[in-house]
């Protein structure tokens, strides 16, 4: 998930780089072809509409630029992965590039990869995976020595919970305590350890790549206007909406903000 002060070159370099090809040709046909056809009586505007074919090359143009960065970083983590060897190349990695390593296994599987980019809080999940409509929350520990305890699996959940989420996953290079194995035992908790990491990686470096989940308009990320969060596809349970399906703030019940949900 990108910070809030990015702009939207960062934005487009965390996409594909389709998706910065495809928005450039959008900004570009708008300001060449649509924005002149535009009539109005404020002769400000007008005079900017007017305006607008000469700098939609330099737009475009501006809007392309991410696309490389965004193919290379994608190259970058493939290369990542197909380098491991063994448990030992993994736990040699820095913390984020263990993040994009797991980042770049899920992918392998046919996930929709969001990664939260700043580095900050953003509820302990580095990663959100999407397929089949349904969000996995993922939490990377890069950790050698100390295993992942209880604590973390519990923060988790509440985490998956508010959120949610189908389910939450927790990898680490190292191992989990026996009082978090019993306590994911019989919840949405997937725990996987260095081992178990290990062997993914094995799997998906030698397998074909699986067809990645193409965003529908309902799973693309909507913030909300009133506080920043995310907002979530949510149904209404009571009421005259009964049944029916509407945008929620994922920060409910501090911030109540809804929005129509449209197909």
């Amino acid at each position: 998930m990108a910070r809030r002060n990015d702009g939207i070159l960062d934005l487009l370099a965390l996409l594909p780089w389709w998706v910065s090809v495809l928005t450039a040709g959008i900004v570009y046909v708008a300001l060449a072809h649509v924005a002149p056809a535009i009539t109005t009586t404020n002769p400000l505007l007008q005079g900017l509409l007017h305006a607008a074919p000469g700098v939609a090359p330099l737009f475009g143009f501006i809007l392309l630029i991410p696309a490389p960065i965004s193919a290379f970083n994608a190259w970058r983590k493939r290369r990542l992965l197909d380098e491991q060897e063994d448990i030992a190349s993994i736990r040699s990695l820095s913390w984020k590039q263990f993040e994009e390593l797991v980042a770049e296994a899920y992918r392998r599987q046919g996930f929709r990869v969001v990664e939260n980019a700043s580095g900050g809080a953003d509820g302990g999940v580095d990663l959100r995976l999407v397929k089949n409509g349904e969000t996995h929350l993922v939490q990377c520990k890069q950790w050698r020595a100390n295993k992942v305890g209880v604590n973390i699996a519990r923060e988790m959940f509440g985490v998956m919970t508010a959120r949610q989420a189908a389910s939450v996953i927790i990898v680490t290079s190292g191992h989990f305590t026996r009082e978090a194995q019993d306590f994911a035992a019989d919840k949405p908790i997937k725990l996987v350890d260095g081992p178990q990491l290990a062997d993914l990686i094995g799997l998906v470096r030698e397998a074909p790549p699986a067809p990645v989940e193409i965003p529908k308009k309902a799973d693309l990320t909507r913030h909300c206007p009133r506080c920043g969060s995310d907002l979530v596809l949510r149904t209404a349970r009571k009421g005259a909406n009964a049944g029916s399906q509407f945008w929620g703030c994922s920060a409910f019940p501090k911030c109540r903000h809804t929005e129509p949900f449209v197909p």
